[in-house]
């Protein structure tokens, strides 16, 4: 069981944070609110990857999100709402039988937003991260960007954002479907969230790459319990 069993939650009092919280797929003009997040949840591996300042990749996430296709559009993304449709909490779901496109996708997204010099470095340094973080396989589903809003974490949103976007989902109809994410080893309240939550860690496919920092070294868990 999940540790937030209903679709809605009530957050605690902060102001015009506060009130019961709805969920729904993301939309076009989420943009403004979840790139923030969406960096938050990988500052340091947006960093590595873009190699940018941090108001730069919040300003190319900010336009990709805007998109119709690739992992960061908004057509991958579910989020949590206050009552006035306020974004407070933000994740991403990617299903790998659909998932052909997405790095030619990012690559021209790249080359749009960056210019061919740029783009360039950030997808030879984009092949190295995904040594550590592997796209979902045809029988995996993905959870990424994994984000709220700093006042309300630890408070049930984001548990309660999953639990209903796993039910809104194909994994919903498809029990044998796996779903799996990635965390940093040295971010343990997130892994120790999503032990919580059902995730267990599985075993590592090779050694970290030499050209990746340490400081990315990541684990990859997949979800035992089911609501």
């Amino acid at each position: 069981m999940y540790a937030v069993q209903s679709e809605r939650a009530r957050a605690p009092s902060q102001g015009r944070e506060s009130g019961a919280l709805q969920f729904r797929p993301a939309r076009a003009e989420d943009a403004e609110a979840c790139a923030p997040l969406i960096f938050a949840s990988g500052v340091r591996e947006f960093g590595f990857f873009l190699g940018e300042t941090d108001d730069r990749c919040i300003a190319f996430l900010k336009f990709a999100f805007t998109s119709k296709h690739g992992r960061f559009s908004y057509q991958r993304h579910r989020v949590a709402v206050t009552g006035h449709d306020k974004v407070v909490a933000v994740l991403a779901v990617h299903d790998g039988r659909n998932i052909w496109f997405d790095d030619p996708h990012v690559a021209l997204m790249l080359f749009v937003f960056f210019g061919v010099r740029c783009t360039v470095g950030m997808l030879l340094r984009g092949l190295v991260l995904e040594s550590e973080l592997p796209a979902p396989k045809s029988s995996q589903t993905l959870i990424a960007h994994c984000a709220t809003v700093e006042p309300l974490r630890g408070t049930g949103v984001f548990s309660a954002l999953l639990t209903h976007a796993l039910r809104a989902g194909p994994t919903h109809h498809e029990p044998d479907r796996q779903v799996v994410l990635d965390v940093l080893v040295s971010n343990r309240r997130a892994y120790d969230l999503y032990e919580r939550l059902g995730f267990v860690e599985l075993p590592r496919r090779a050694p970290i790459s030499r050209r990746l920092p340490r400081e990315l070294e990541s684990v990859r868990m997949q979800l035992m319990r089911r609501a």
